[in-house]
């Protein structure tokens, strides 16, 4: 059922972003607001379901992952297509994308995992950062106003008022800066692996 969740969420922000370069009308840009909140929850709701039903698996927890950065990367690349953010924006995630997921990877064929017991990240510190629901929260948190503020912006017909474009900005630089600082942990902990 989790994974199912997690599959359902990437095609429904797959479709909403295919929308938003075809759909022209203030009030498709208005919804897409409200969908775009509900991917980000369904985020929350497939965690909450595989515990819930006792459904954690490690490769559950890679489901997870792959939907968050299915979502998180087609976001950014759609909103870097239309324009509306920078090109380093998406490259910096995708970056850190790759890099963290890769070193994920390596970690899970030495029997870690992302999250839990069996983690890659061991320190207090590192696990807050990577895996406390907090954290969890407060990136799923900047996520939905940093989507949601770049789209408001954009409504057709629609002048977007100085403290919303502001907010958008501190939005969007204050989710790409804690992306960045939730990958550290899992960078440092991944040098085991490579200094032997």
């Amino acid at each position: 059922m989790a994974n199912l969740i997690s599959l359902f969420r990437v095609v429904l922000a797959l479709y909403l972003l295919i929308m938003l370069d075809y759909e022209t009308t203030s009030l498709f840009y208005k919804m897409a607001i409200f969908l775009t909140l509900a991917v980000i929850l369904l985020d929350a709701l497939d965690g909450w379901v595989a515990r819930k039903f006792n459904e954690c698996s490690k490769i559950g927890s890679i489901i997870d992952i792959l939907g968050d950065r299915i979502v998180e990367n087609a976001y950014w690349i759609a909103f870097c297509a239309y324009g509306w953010v920078d090109v380093w924006i998406p490259l910096v995630v995708m970056t850190r994308s790759f890099v963290t997921d890769t070193l994920r990877g390596i970690a899970f064929a030495e029997g870690c995992t992302a999250f839990g017991e069996d983690s890659i990240v061991q320190t207090k510190i590192g696990r807050f950062l990577t895996a406390s629901r907090f954290s969890r929260a407060v990136y799923g948190g900047a996520k939905v106003f940093a989507f949601i503020t770049v789209i408001a912006c954009h409504v057709p017909e629609f002048i977007p008022p100085y403290w919303l474009i502001c907010f958008k900005d501190f939005s969007v630089y204050t989710t790409v800066i804690f992306c960045v600082l939730r990958a550290i942990p899992v960078i440092i902990a991944s040098k085991k692996y490579f200094i032997k």
